[in-house]
């Protein structure tokens, strides 16, 4: 049994800024891209940032140069800094992680969290 465990979201005001964490645990072997999805109110989840397990990271437009997203592969865990914030990044945010578990590699979801930024 595998499972993604999210923490770190709340309220904030716009310009602040938040963390998010995700830890992975369980019968994990091998976890390769883990990464952070948000979807907001009537909208479609959409990618927010993606890194590698060498560290190769990939960005949505709207969030280069304010979101960074890094992990902890002994920890089996992928944060998100997220400064700036501003109100449409107002969304709940979920973590995944493609990995392999009980020689099956498939990708798992974080129940999610939920990161509010008031104007």
């Amino acid at each position: 049994q595998v499972q993604l465990v999210e923490s770190g979201g709340g309220l904030v005001q716009a310009g602040g800024s938040l963390r998010l964490s995700c830890a992975a645990s369980g019968s994990i072997s091998f976890i390769y891209t883990m990464g952070w999805y948000r979807q907001a109110p009537e909208k479609q989840r959409e990618l927010v940032a993606t890194v590698t397990t060498r560290g190769s990271t990939n960005y949505a437009d709207s969030v280069k140069g304010r979101f960074t997203v890094s992990r902890d592969n002994a920890k089996n865990t992928v944060y998100l800094q997220m400064n700036s914030l501003e109100p449409e990044d107002t969304a709940v945010y979920y973590c995944n992680a493609d990995l392999l578990s009980r020689f099956t590699r498939r990708v798992y979801w974080g129940q999610g969290t939920q990161v509010t930024v008031s104007s």
